[in-house]
């Protein structure tokens, strides 16, 4: 298998475990929380099954040759390859999406997920999302 395979597989991974996680963290609070609460215990699912997961992330802006904090935060990163937005709307909007595919392009990363934990089945709320953008192009 070649390294980049081996990486794919390692993302892939981690992505089946935030689903899982996600499930099992909805059936046992259910719908009607606040967005804190549902990343809190997520966090705490996806720690305990062995990954490395960081909250409330800052996303900079890198313009030029300056990074600019700019107060973007993106609510988990897991494994410093995979992106969480957590969400409790009454569904998902265009600007949900925007908001994490604009994470993703700012971070250089390639994978995310929108959960949405206002639904009566987490499986209706998760929302896998792909940065296909390709990278800026810098000059001097």
């Amino acid at each position: 298998m070649s390294p980049s395979s081996n990486a794919e597989s390692n993302i892939e991974k981690i992505a089946k475990s935030i689903v899982h996680c996600a499930i099992k963290v909805h059936k046992t609070l259910g719908p009607g929380l606040l967005e804190s609460a549902y990343q809190k215990c997520l966090a705490y699912e996806m720690q305990k099954a062995g990954f490395k997961v960081k909250c409330e992330i800052p996303v900079p802006i890198e313009y030029g040759s300056v990074t600019i904090d700019a107060g973007f935060r993106a609510d988990m990163l897991v494994e410093e390859s995979i992106i969480i937005e957590n969400k409790t709307a009454e569904r998902i909007l265009p600007v949900h999406e925007a908001q994490l595919l604009t994470y993703l392009k700012l971070a250089h990363l390639h994978l995310g997920f929108l959960l949405n934990w206002n639904t009566e089945l987490m499986k209706h709320g998760i929302k896998r999302m792909v940065n296909n953008l390709p990278e800026p192009v810098t000059t001097n």
